[in-house]
Parts: structure tokens; C-alpha cells; sequence
């Protein structure tokens, strides 16, 4: 069975569901989860009830599809996402989001929790992803043409974060009274921290903060042809820059102290969005 059958079973799957099909893609990273309870919901489904999805085992991730309206717009969201360092190849890591493209997904926004390099940052802080560094050492987009279920093989990377949707959240973090820094963001495959060593040749790269996850979407987003706008949430300062331990359960308790933060940024920023 090829990935384009495999999209095919999911779509055929959810869509007798759909009253409405989604218009954006929403994808929650780490402890971000409750960002979901501002969803009018019109269905759940499970990842592990959803044909060919693989189910996520990081703390943080519940593994569902939500399907429903925010700031007024038609989304589906991922409450939780997969890690490559969960054993899980590009592809079955960008699956969900191909699905949620075709059952007519145009534009993708992206969060996940991050480490802060940029010395001006603090924990708490979002940060507005103008562009991102692939460390990942692979991509989603490596696999033949019979295989890929849609994706371009040479997308052009100049604008994969849209600027005019980098323009509205910016717009919408003044009219919430949020600080929204702007940075580029470096995706490693993890799990480990990274060492105080990397942090600094990251920093020379022009990095802003680092995490786990999101390339992989972002690169399959940009070969469908779809919008894209990213935003990071700063759990922590990255290695070396304070003398304490890095920890997962940190990561979590940050997300959660800032989930409402996020919550009425995203939903301004569908308030003011755009459907082309």
C-alpha cells in the first residue's frame, strides 16, 4: 500500500464526520494540549482510531484529532504530535498533517516548546518563527515519487513562514498585550539536550531557540503548497547558559503556565485571518 493509499483510507475515515471541511491546520506541541479547550468542538477522534496514524508516547501529547471552529475559523487540530526521536521515520512523523491537507487543510500554524539560545530571551516567552534550521541530518521529502502522497520534491524554502501571516500575529500579540519575540528556530532530532558545545555553534549559526519537532511539518506544509506560521514557546534556557539541569518535566510546567498566553494570541489571530 502506497502513502497516497494510506491518506486515502484516513480521509475516507473522517470525512462522513465533517459538517464543514477545515480550512487550517493547527499542530500543539509539548504540554500545549489545553490550548485545545478553546475549540468549539464539533468531533474527537484518536490517533489509534484513525486509520495508519501512529500514536504519540512523548509526555504531553494525547494523540487526538480535534475537529471544530477557533477564533471563528474551521480547524483541525492535533492535540499532540510524533518525534522523530520516538523512533518514527519523517514520514510517519508528517502523515497526520498530509491527511489534514487533504481532507482540505490550506494553511498550517505550527507551535512546539523550545530552548531559548538568544541570550535576550525569557522563559515564557513566544517567539514568531521567521525561518528555521533543519539539524535533523534528513526529511520528510527523501522518498520516491510513488511513495510521497503529494509532496513536491524541490519546494522553494525562501518564504516557508508566509509573511503575511508573521505580519498578522504580530498584530495580534499588540492587540492581546502579549510580547511576541521573532527568531529562527533549529530542529534537532533529539531526545538528548543538546551540550553546552552545540548551544554555542548554534548561536554562531544565528539560531534562536531549538527544539524537536516542527522542520518536519514546516518542509511538508511548504511542498503542499500551504501557508505556514510558527510559533515557539521558550520552556527553558538552552544548556550551558545557567548552571541548573535541563529537564523534560520542566518543559511541561512551562507550557502550562503559558497555554493561556497562547490560547488568546492564536485565537486573535484567526479572528483576523484571511481564507483565500
Amino acid at each position: 500500500m502506497t502513502i497516497q493509499d494510506q491518506i486515502n483510507a484516513a480521509v475516507a475515515a473522517l470525512e462522513p464526520r465533517l459538517d464543514n471541511p477545515p480550512r487550517i491546520a493547527l499542530i500543539l506541541g509539548s504540554g500545549l494540549g489545553e490550548v485545545a479547550d478553546a475549540i468549539d468542538v464539533s468531533f474527537s477522534v484518536g490517533f489509534s482510531d484513525t486509520p495508519h496514524f501512529k500514536q504519540p508516547g512523548a509526555s504531553g501529547h494525547k494523540g487526538r484529532l480535534i475537529f471544530g471552529k477557533l477564533g471563528g475559523q474551521q480547524v483541525v487540530c492535533m492535540q499532540g504530535r510524533l518525534h522523530g526521536y520516538e523512533g518514527y521515520t519523517p514520514q510517519e512523523v508528517v502523515f497526520p498533517l498530509q491527511v489534514m491537507a487533504a481532507l482540505g487543510a490550506q494553511s498550517l500554524v505550527v507551535t512546539n516548546a523550545s530552548g531559548g539560545i538568544n541570550d535576550t530571551f525569557e522563559v515564557g516567552d513566544l517567539m514568531l518563527i521567521r525561518d528555521h534550521i533543519n539539524f535533523t541530518g534528513t526529511s520528510p521529502l527523501v522518498l520516491g515519487d510513488s511513495q510521497q502522497g503529494g509532496l513536491a520534491d524541490f519546494p522553494d524554502m525562501t518564504h516557508a513562514y508566509t509573511p503575511r501571516l508573521c505580519d498578522r500575529a504580530l498584530a495580534a500579540a499588540t492587540t492581546c498585550g502579549i510580547k511576541l519575540q521573532q527568531g529562527v528556530y533549529l530542529g534537532v532530532r533529539g531526545p538528548a539536550f543538546e551540550t553546552p558545545a552545540e548551544i554555542r555553534a548554534f548561536r554562531v549559526w544565528g539560531a534562536d531557540a531549538v527544539g524537536m519537532s516542527t522542520v518536519f511539518e514546516v518542509l511538508t506544509a511548504a511542498s503542499l503548497g500551504m501557508e505556514v506560521l510558527g510559533l515557539s514557546l521558550i520552556t527553558n534556557k538552552a544548556a550551558g547558559m545557567l548552571d541548573t539541569p535541563l529537564s523534560g518535566q520542566e518543559v511541561l510546567d512551562a507550557s502550562k503556565t503559558a497555554a493561556t498566553n497562547i490560547q488568546s494570541l492564536l485565537t486573535e489571530i484567526l479572528n483576523t485571518w484571511d481564507i483565500s
